[in-house]
């Protein structure tokens, strides 16, 4: 989608992406959201796929090929997730696809992110910390702090880095049509959960929140990937997991087919969760 607020047109790892209840209304919000614009080098020239057409559950996934990965560059996963995760994947083997475990190193991908983000942060932030401090998240201003000293080089190395993450990403499509990860590795953390310190998953502390948490989701926002977070149950904890599927470089349409056909047959729009006084 054309992205019209960051002052770095080029290398960019924000993405403007809808979260919605269903498949086909995320097709509707990209239909409306994509196409060129002139503030965005990455938007021009491209085809404009049919979003809508995509997310109609018409059909199966036969000979689709799904690799599965429960792990990706992290050690642990949570029991009840990857018992919620592979079911799903069961469910996508029962449209049709042939669903295959995926696993080679792969390397967190943690450390090119921070060099290239906490850049980026201090050099559009840094400016306001004087004047509005106060006002700002700590989390942001400790991350900012801890990245400061980071260098040209250490900063273009990580360049080269993110470059050579694509490569290795896109080559997953070389066998595959899709990848399968969890979105997270355990449910949701409780709100005060300090952003630094290790989390714990099924009674063992881990790693940190990015390494430990998140990891399925930091190596998209490097490598440009599309990739689409699909409801898939709840834990004992009343906490909702959720299935990620990853595509190949603008492979979105191929992905809301996916999408929409798992959501057929696994309906999740008509649970809400209950809010007391709501």
């Amino acid at each position: 989608m054309p992205h019209d607020l960051t002052p770095d047109g080029f290398g960019n790892q924000s993405h403007i992406t809808p979260m919605t209840r269903t498949v086909m209304d995320t097709a509707v919000m990209l239909q409306a959201m994509t196409g060129p614009h002139p503030c965005d080098p990455h938007s021009l020239g491209l085809p404009v796929p049919d979003f809508v057409a995509a997310a109609r559950p018409q059909g199966d996934l036969e000979g689709v090929r799904i690799g599965w990965r429960p792990l990706l560059g992290n050690a642990k996963l949570g029991r009840e997730v990857q018992v919620k995760c592979e079911a799903a994947v069961a469910a996508l083997a029962e449209l049709g696809a042939i669903v295959e475990p995926f696993e080679d190193a792969f390397a967190s991908t943690e450390p090119v992110w921070l060099i290239l983000t906490q850049s980026f942060w201090n050099a559009r932030f840094r400016q306001y910390v004087c004047r509005f401090g106060n006002r700002m998240s700590e989390t942001l201003i400790r991350q900012m702090d801890t990245g400061a000293a980071h260098s040209a080089v250490a900063l273009q190395q990580a360049m080269f880095e993110r470059t050579r993450i694509f490569r290795e990403v896109q080559c997953w499509f070389e066998t595959y049509d899709l990848v399968a990860t969890p979105t997270l590795s355990r449910t949701a953390l409780p709100i005060d959960h300090d952003f630094f310190a290790p989390i714990e998953i099924d009674g063992e502390v881990t790693d940190t929140v990015r390494n430990a948490w998140y990891p399925y989701t930091l190596p998209f926002n490097l490598s440009g990937n599309p990739a689409v977070t699909l409801p898939c149950g709840f834990a004992s904890d009343g906490l909702p997991v959720g299935l990620q599927l990853i595509g190949p470089h603008l492979g979105d349409a191929r992905l809301l087919r996916a999408a929409a056909l798992f959501e057929a047959a696994r309906p999740w729009a008509d649970r809400w969760p209950t809010v007391p006084g709501l």
